[in-house]
């Protein structure tokens, strides 16, 4: 992996832990420490992308609150909600179901 790879990787993980919004920060910062790496360049564009969103509107769409706008990759947004699922154990009431 390249210095490039590596200092976008550690943004990546500064932007996912200092949301502002704890309950995102406690998912999207262990995804990213756990994921981020296996992710192609077009992962992580996604995920940067992703990054870019309001906290709110970003945590409604892992939970399942709000449907995301088009636009925003699902593929990526499936996978933050399978680690939700698989970490967290998040009751469905609060996934919205």
């Amino acid at each position: 992996m390249s210095i490039h790879d590596e200092t976008r990787l550690k943004r990546l993980s500064f932007r996912a832990w200092r949301r502002g919004f704890r309950e995102a920060d406690l998912i999207l910062g262990p995804y990213v420490d756990l994921h981020a790496r296996d992710l192609s360049p077009e992962g992580l564009d996604a995920l940067e992308d992703l990054l870019a969103h309001p906290d709110q509107d970003l945590y409604a769409w892992i939970v399942e609150r709000e449907a995301p706008p088009e636009g925003v990759d699902l593929a990526i947004l499936a996978a933050l909600r399978q680690f939700r699922d698989t970490v967290h154990k998040l009751p469905g009431a609060v996934r919205g179901g």
